[in-house]
């Protein structure tokens, strides 16, 4: 578990942006729609074309949809660590995506209250605050 989380920081550390709903790693054709392109490509596909490609293909095409966890279990584990380092850019996608995953915010909200014991009581609140953004709660 602990080498599973460390590979996790690494990737999320590794991203510019977290990137729910990526699609296939695949640069369309000339003329295709730009909005057929992943997230990953859209968002730095020009300036880190590897980083883009490792993101769509490594990332998500593969260690996201390895059997031995669940996506849900995944995103957990994700937001556990993006709270933990204090990314909020990235934890704002990646609340989301949970959530299409199948964490409760009931359950996030508890995650980010539990993890403020162990990740510190600064990286807890900046966590609420991206999570009441991302929920639409007042």
């Amino acid at each position: 578990m602990k080498q599973l989380l460390g590979n996790l920081m690494l990737s999320a550390s590794m991203i510019l942006a977290v990137l729910p709903g990526v699609v296939s790693a695949q640069t369309p054709a000339e003329g295709d729609d730009k909005s057929r392109r992943s997230r990953a490509q859209q968002l730095m596909g020009a300036t880190a074309p590897k980083l883009a490609e490792l993101t769509d293909d490594v990332l998500y095409g593969d260690m996201w949809e390895r059997p031995q966890l669940s996506k849900r279990d995944r995103s957990l584990a994700t937001v556990a660590a993006l709270i933990a380092m204090n990314r909020p850019d990235q934890l704002r996608s990646h609340l989301a995506m949970a959530r299409q995953n199948g964490v409760t915010e009931d359950e996030l909200i508890e995650t980010i209250t539990h993890l403020a014991f162990y990740v510190g009581w600064p990286n807890a609140v900046s966590a609420v605050a991206v999570a009441k953004d991302v929920f639409g709660r007042e």
